[in-house]
Parts: C-alpha cells; sequence; structure tokens
C-alpha cells in the first residue's frame, strides 16, 4: 500500500534508529527526531504504518517497535547499472557497465536502467546518497518527474523537471541549493526515475 511523505520518514527514522543502536526509538524520540509536535501525532502515523503492514510492535512491551520485511517479489530481472548520477552539481557523465538485480514488477515491459545517486539535493524526495534509482530510459518527461539529465552532452544530474517556455528548469528537493535553468538544444533527458533501491 502506498504510503505519505511523513509516513516514509517515520519508517526511515525507525529503520535507521534500530540499525544504529540495535533497539527500537520510543515515541518521544520518534517525535524529537523528525520535530513532531506531539506523540499523538507520532502514535498516529505508527498505526497507519501497521495497518499497511510495514511496521509491528508489541503493545504490553516498550521498544518493541520493528519495521517488517516487504513481501517477497515474484521474481527479479537483471538490469544495467550504469555507475553514477549526481544529486548535486552536475558531474561528468561517467558509464561503468554493471548490473543490478531489482523486482520483476517494478520494471515491467519498459526498458529500464539503474544508477547510484552521490550527492543530496534530492533529499527531500528520500533520495539519499548511496542510494540506487531505477530510471525508466526515455526521452520524455512531464512537469514534477525526477529525471536523468544530460546538461550540454556530458554533465549528468538528477532533478526534477519543470518546463517553462523554451526552458527546463531542473529543481532540487533540497532548500539550500538552487535550480539548474538549461535551453532544451542544451539538454537531454535520458529516463525518469520509477524506484528506488536501498541498503541500511
Amino acid at each position: 500500500m502506498p504510503v505519505t511523505k511523513r509516513q516514509r520518514e517515520v519508517l526511515d527514522f525507525v529503520g535507521e534508529f534500530i540499525e544504529r543502536r540495535g533497539y527500537a526509538p520510543s515515541l518521544e524520540e520518534i517525535g524529537r527526531g523528525l520535530k513532531l509536535s506531539s506523540v499523538s501525532t507520532v502514535h498516529k502515523h505508527l498505526k497507519n504504518l501497521e495497518a499497511k503492514g510495514m511496521l509491528s510492535r508489541e503493545w504490553n512491551r516498550s521498544r518493541s517497535l520493528t519495521v517488517t520485511p516487504p513481501p517477497a517479489k515474484a521474481g527479479a530481472v537483471n538490469i544495467p547499472l550504469l555507475g553514477t548520477i549526481a544529486a548535486g552539481a552536475p558531474i561528468e557523465a561517467v558509464t561503468n557497465p554493471d548490473s543490478i538485480a531489482v523486482p520483476a514488477d517494478l520494471v515491467g515491459r519498459r526498458k529500464a536502467f539503474a544508477l547510484r545517486v552521490k550527492g543530496d539535493s534530492m533529499i527531500d524526495e528520500h533520495i539519499c546518497d548511496g542510494d540506487v534509482v531505477i530510471v525508466e530510459a526515455r526521452d520524455t518527461a512531464r512537469n514534477g518527474e525526477t529525471v536523468v539529465a544530460l546538461i550540454d552532452g556530458h554533465d549528468a544530474t538528477l532533478k526534477k523537471f519543470q518546463r517553462q517556455g523554451n526552458c527546463v528548469k531542473l529543481i532540487p528537493a533540497n532548500s539550500a541549493m538552487d535550480p539548474i535553468v538549461v535551453s532544451d538544444r542544451e539538454l537531454r533527458i535520458q529516463g525518469v526515475v520509477i524506484g528506488i533501491l536501498r541498503t541500511y
């Protein structure tokens, strides 16, 4: 089932807390870590995540939260892992052909490839440094989609796409960074992000 942005933040926080410390966070620690206004707000998010099968806990024990592994996929397919993509300032596009197994139902019949993320310009979309993005190979995009963009034929970057007349604004999901504005002739869309793989 789909989760909201805030629910994803809670789930990520719990998983990372357990990974670092070996035990689950309390409601108060989740609230402080995510700057949530009250314990009841945290409780509501946890209940929703439990209802979606993503968290479990024992009601008679403190610190009993566990992240529920996703159900086994019907199968996996190998797609090319083509190196690194900048989630920050554009970097020279480098292709190091390799492959990575991804869930078959994520890709379907689409032509796809994977790139490892370098940088934190898409952090507010939960695309972090070291993540692997799964990309549908296509040369067009709709406003709001996260794209792999090639600028001037050699600088690759990962940003939100927004068309503005004959120009395109490539928007980071990080308030500390500025958008990149390029003309159509400077830009080539290489694909649109359809999924993310993360290893804790």
